[in-house]
């Protein structure tokens, strides 16, 4: 006891100092801040270039249009904006000591956007910010790939990022660089969304017309994310349409969906005070249209493809002026799978959140703000009869602080979880393990950024309090990016991570359709590997990456990334358990390092994406060290998209994707399961059971199935009716050359099961 409350001291004090030590910096020099956004939509102009000319004073704006120049020399200035696609400004302004210059910046749009970034703007960016194992990804971006249904979705696009591997496209799930989904954190508007995914493994919760941007953070993250110990996949929408009325509506073979959006108090030039509305629904039809569209798909099964899910998501955006927003949001996201030959499966998730944005008019603070809430419900029941049920309620408050001080910025902040988890599961053996838990995780963070020249130091740390464990973990992390010259840069990162969530998915499962969550277990953890109950019940893991960027040409960019995690500790469900005497959890150790290379070549109307990936992922139970079933030694993506003809309203993309065989144990032998119903007066001599049992290899996952490969084509075309409707026609053909792409192997009835075939479709989009 005496220990848990000296641990909770050094968290409170630790936390104080820091506090108090940034609230005591005080501005000495002048401050300039402001947002930029479209004079016509309203909306925010991210990463648009703010400089005052012929000085060294120079910025990008973030998410939201905002930049903040701070420490100004007294004097007057010339203010110039510039974004591709827009007309440059120029604005003089005076700057006087200790005070503080807000300007809302109105950009007027010029020729054609089109999904090409400004090249100054984004290598400007390459150079000043750390960016390891990070990507950016933009709407126009995710809606440029060739997609299932002509229907893009964000779990179709990571697919294409160096280091993240899909198992398949029916319950398939998202392994990064050796981190299971469980141990992969995603965020939509800061709140933590559990099992994003649908079953039909394509489509996500998230609807890519409401996604305003995603960072994709696969390794080396630094101390402002927390909770998880492998990779980060940050979402942010955009806020609903602050001058005009509108909207799309949708519809395909798969989805059929509708956005709507407008102001509730338009924006103005003259005011800082809007409000906007956004809501999206979307339901499939993929269970309905198949057996019209797809007939040959599970044909033997007559099955088609059962999958059904429902999305409903709504923001309220209202912004306060200065910079200072509020966001109201909610969902309700709902998925079933319907086999009557294998499962039923059902899950929802309800929930939502408020955040806001306050920047005080005299000081070089920002603070952030999320409150929120999440409920997930998921429960399947077999053909044996067996039940599986997860209940994830989780409730979150974090406050984000940033300091902006001459030559550094600080971050940092403080977050609460209190999450509720109800498991029940049965295992082969028929032992019932259930948990019914509440907990509560406390962290504080910061992060320091300081740059020399062209040497960039962001040194963090992470104290973490597990309440139910009674256990303290700090987590320093390092960041840097050294800018040898003005295109070679050499980067890299390393920290210490932890998670107290674990899923009741194994490394044995290739399909896993049921996915449940448990906070780790209050009773001992056994560990085969040292033949010992453990002391920490936390999983954790460390994380090294080392990496280069050349901008070989100013259209042309190569990024080269080694790395390694070693997941010194990870809590799963001891499937093995036979008696009731029999531990219900045990400790594994593992290990995930490769090699992740991408080259990107983007021109005003041409994108060019290559990446490889080379990945080695183990772990080691205390029998043996093994491959995970997801350990795919090569995987390559190539991505291209072509605009062209009047006024570039065609559009054509096409992706190839080839990947090495993942792992699988081979079996033995079969026998006849005979369970004994009557005692010692069943006859064995006589019985004749139907069910059979396998007895598997004694090396576990020593086997490699087939190499994948898979390419998909799209063509859309886009008819303007005015200058604010227009209609979409996408036809697309995923798995062109219908390749038979093995998903897995049904051992009981000897079939093997492919992943989807060939798949023509035809889409149709109206804006307005």
């Amino acid at each position: 006891m005496y220990s848990k409350i000296n641990d909770v001291k050094l968290f409170a004090i630790t936390f104080f100092i820091i506090i108090s030590t940034l609230f005591s910096l005080k501005a000495q020099k002048g401050i300039l801040r402001g947002n930029v956004y479209d004079q016509e939509t309203g909306e925010p102009i991210m990463y648009g270039s703010v400089s005052l000319e012929g000085t060294k004073y120079h910025t990008l704006t973030d998410l939201d249009g905002f930049f903040n120049i701070t420490n100004i020399e007294e004097g007057k200035y010339v203010l110039q904006i510039s974004y591709l696609g827009y007309k440059p400004l120029k604005e003089n302004i005076e700057i006087k000591d200790a005070r503080v210059v807000y300007k809302k910046i109105l950009l007027i749009p010029e020729g054609i956007k089109l999904q090409a970034v400004d090249i100054t703007a984004h290598k400007e960016r390459r150079k000043s910010e750390t960016q390891i194992s990070k990507l950016q990804i933009s709407q126009k971006q995710l809606e440029s790939l060739p997609s299932i249904g002509g229907e893009p979705d964000i779990i179709q696009y990571l697919q294409l990022v160096p280091g993240i591997i899909s198992t398949g496209d029916q319950g398939g799930q998202l392994y990064i660089r050796g981190g299971s989904p469980v141990q992969n954190k995603i965020t939509l508007d800061g709140l933590t969304i559990i099992n994003p995914f649908h079953s039909i493994g394509s489509f996500s919760v998230f609807e890519t017309e409401a996604i305003q941007n995603v960072d994709v953070l696969t390794g080396g993250f630094n101390a402002e994310y927390g909770g998880r110990i492998s990779a980060i996949v940050d979402i942010k929408t955009k806020d609903g349409n602050k001058k005009n009325f509108g909207g799309n509506i949708g519809i395909n073979p798969f989805v059929g969906k509708i956005l709507l959006e407008g102001p509730i108090v338009k924006f103005k030039e003259n005011s800082g005070f809007n409000a906007s509305l956004m809501l999206m629904g979307k339901q499939s039809l993929i269970d309905k249209s198949s057996e019209l569209f797809y007939p040959y798909i599970n044909s033997k099964d007559s099955v088609g493809l059962p999958y059904s899910f429902r999305d409903l998501y709504g923001k309220l955006s209202i912004n306060l002026g200065g910079g200072s927003k509020i966001n109201l949001f909610g969902f309700n996201f709902s998925d079933t799978y319907d086999n009557p030959k294998i499962t039923k499966l059902g899950w929802d998730n309800i929930g939502g959140g408020m955040s806001f944005r306050i920047i005080p008019g005299s000081s070089n603070l920002i603070i952030d703000a999320l409150f929120g809430l999440s409920n997930y419900n998921t429960e399947l029941l077999g053909l044996d009869g067996r039940r599986r049920y997860s209940q994830l309620r989780d409730f979150t408050s974090k406050f984000n602080f940033s300091y902006f001080a001459d030559q550094f910025k600080v971050d940092y902040g403080v977050e609460i979880n209190t999450v509720h988890t109800d498991f029940t599961f049965e295992n082969i053996f028929n032992q019932t393990i259930q948990e019914f838990q509440n907990t509560t995780n406390i962290s504080a963070y910061v992060k320091f950024r300081k740059k020399w020249g062209g040497f960039i130091f962001e040194p963090g740390s992470r104290i973490n309090y597990y309440a139910s464990l009674g256990k303290l973990s700090l987590e320093p992390r390092l960041g840097f990016k050294l800018n040898i010259s003005d295109d070679f840069r050499l980067k890299g990162s390393a920290g210490k991570y932890t998670q107290n969530l674990l899923s009741t998915t194994n490394d044995l499962d290739v399909v896993n359709y049921f996915v449940g969550f448990i906070s780790s277990p209050e009773e001992k953890v056994y560990s085969y590997v040292e033949n010992d109950y453990t002391k920490n019940k936390l999983q954790s893991a460390y994380h090294a990456i080392l990496g280069i960027e050349y901008d070989i040409l100013q259209n042309l960019e190569l990024n080269i990334e080694g790395f390694y995690k070693y997941f010194d500790q990870l809590v799963v469900i001891n499937r093995n358990k036979r008696e009731i005497t029999d531990p219900n959890y045990v400790v594994e150790t593992g290990s995930a390092y490769g090699l992740d290379i991408s080259a990107k070549y983007e021109l005003k109307n041409l994108y060019f994406w290559l990446t490889y990936s080379l990945g080695f992922v183990n772990r080691n139970d205390g029998y043996q060290i093994y491959p995970t079933v997801y350990d795919r030694r090569h995987n390559i993506n190539l991505f291209t998209n072509y605009n062209f003809g009047k006024d570039y309203s065609w559009q054509f993309g096409v992706r190839w994707n080839l990947g090495s065989g993942f792992p699988f144990t081979k079996t033995q032998a079969f026998y006849n399961q005979l369970y004994f119903n009557d005692g010692i007066d069943t006859d064995y001599t006589t019985e004749n059971p139907d069910e059979f049992g396998i007895i598997y290899s004694s090396e576990r996952n020593g086997g490699r199935l087939p190499y994948f490969h898979r390419l998909d084509l799209s063509l859309q075309k886009t008819i303007k009716f005015s200058k604010r409707s227009s209609m979409d026609i996408n036809a697309s053909i995923i798995n062109v050359y219908n390749r038979a792409n093995i998903f897995y192997f049904d051992r009981i009835r000897y079939s093997r099961v492919n992943q989807l075939p060939i798949l023509p479709s035809l889409g149709l989009k109206f804006k307005f």
